[in-house]
């Protein structure tokens, strides 16, 4: 008679794979966000005509943020549900809080994205600025909701992940550090006094964190990073 044990034994165990795969997906959508932010050829602050018109006269740099922002769409959340998951033993009040913003901000990037499409898309069509302009100027109102969740959403989020993968010591001190003033200074580069270049330093300061993380992830064992197998019940 073939035991439970034996039979537990046959179930593909998954944790070393997913392991690999959190530790690649991790710092790939602030990366890509990093970069998008130095491309973007706009300012965040800019009015509907200066986007406009900014977009129509680079539209190969908005393009390449397109792209970008449909990477950071895909991995995003599954990036933050990995640091999660790493925090989450010893830090669980925290980490529950930061991904109950995080995950509501990066998804509300897709809704964010949108503007951009239909500017570029409008610009690629040679339609006249001036539409282009009325047809930014009214969008949905959910935009600015989505907007809204958005920012206060990854700003807070990263920080309250950054001081997780602090007190939780899963990571070096220096990579907490990093995630946790990584969204402050993208946020005055963004809207306070823009300068991309200090964009491309914020964004890119969470994601040299969250490699440290998926670094710290591929050295866990097995049984930490997840429970082990198990037949369905009554199997």
């Amino acid at each position: 008679m073939t035991t439970t044990a034996t039979r537990t034994a046959n179930v593909a165990d998954v944790r070393p794979a997913s392991r690999w795969l959190a530790a690649i997906v991790l710092p790939i959508g602030p990366a890509a966000v990093a970069v998008l932010r130095y491309v973007l050829p706009y300012d965040t602050t800019d009015d509907a005509a200066t986007i406009t018109a900014k977009t129509i006269g680079a539209q190969g740099r908005m393009s390449a943020v397109l792209w970008l922002g449909f990477i950071a769409v895909l991995t995003l959340v599954p990036a933050a549900f990995a640091v999660g998951r790493l925090t989450r033993r010893r830090a669980p009040r925290l980490t529950v809080i930061a991904l109950f913003l995080l995950v509501p901000g990066y998804l509300s990037l897709g809704w964010l994205a949108a503007e951009d499409q239909i500017v570029w898309s409008g610009a690629q069509a040679g339609v006249n600025a001036d539409q282009i302009t009325r047809l930014a100027e009214a969008m949905h109102p959910s935009g600015e909701v989505a907007a809204a969740f958005f920012v206060l959403g990854h700003v807070l989020g990263t920080i309250l992940i950054g001081v997780a993968m602090w007190r939780a010591r899963v990571v070096a001190r220096w990579a907490a550090i990093a995630v946790i003033v990584s969204q402050p200074i993208h946020f005055m580069a963004a809207v306070v006094v823009p300068n991309h270049t200090l964009d491309l330093v914020g964004w890119g300061l969470q994601a040299v964190g969250f490699a440290a993380a998926g670094w710290a992830i591929l050295h866990l064992a097995d049984d930490e990073w997840d429970l082990p197998p198990a037949l369905p019940v009554g199997a």
